[in-house]
């Protein structure tokens, strides 16, 4: 655990000793996804130097929220996972960002996306959209490739190209606009900011099933 302490007899107060450190709940975020070397996770991290990354990981697992595993042959190597106790911050991870959407507004210099946080803001920005509907999604943002298959009340989002998809959808930083409303599926592929393959109409069927919480600003039609 770390070396903050704040001296209140609180859940809110311990959560923060534990997960409030600088970097802690964004390794968090990328094991909700899964398993992860320590290469994987200082790859999604690039930014963070590797001392803290290990530091972090210490105290993950001396807290009990983070295990190592070794993986069977041929592959032999160690992976983190979260255990049961790391793995019941999934909700409070997705309210955060979900929360934390609101404020993106345009990328900072030197801001990166990962396939892994990619995954995240679609599990973050999922709104259920009801029995009977099953759609599935192929996204391309510039190198990464996912794909979010929606049954009724369930998503399971994954890296990777998607067999036979409803859609795929091709964008870079017109996503984050097309997700908050604040630019209607049609504006987006009329300006090129947004690229599709397969029926356009699926494109509004998207946003109607992921989007950002907050005020909408909708411009076009």
């Amino acid at each position: 655990m770390s070396n903050r302490v704040f001296g209140q007899f609180c859940g809110l107060a311990r959560a923060l000793e534990v997960v409030g450190e600088r970097w802690a709940l964004l390794i968090v975020r990328d094991l909700l996804v899964g398993p992860r070397r320590f290469s994987d996770l200082k790859r999604g991290l690039p930014k963070i130097p590797t001392n803290i990354l290990s530091a972090r990981l210490k105290e993950l697992e001396q807290a009990g929220l983070v295990a190592r595993r070794v993986l069977p042959r041929p592959a032999s190597s160690v992976v983190y996972e979260l255990s049961a106790l790391g793995s019941g911050l999934e909700a409070s991870v997705l309210a955060l960002g979900r929360w934390g959407a609101q404020l993106l507004g345009e990328p900072r210099d030197g801001e990166v996306v990962t396939t892994d946080s990619l995954i995240m803001a679609l599990r973050t920005t999922f709104h259920p959209p009801g029995r009977g509907v099953r759609l599935g999604f192929e996204l391309r943002f510039g190198e990464h490739v996912l794909h979010a298959r929606v049954d009724g009340v369930k998503l399971v989002v994954a890296e990777g190209p998607l067999e036979r998809p409803d859609l795929v959808i091709e964008a870079g930083p017109g996503l984050k606009p097309l997700l908050a409303r604040e630019v209607a599926p049609a504006a987006a592929l009329a300006d090129g900011s947004v690229r599709v393959i397969g029926d356009p109409a699926l494109l509004s069927r998207f946003v109607e099933i992921f989007y950002i919480d907050g005020p909408a600003a909708l411009t076009g039609s």
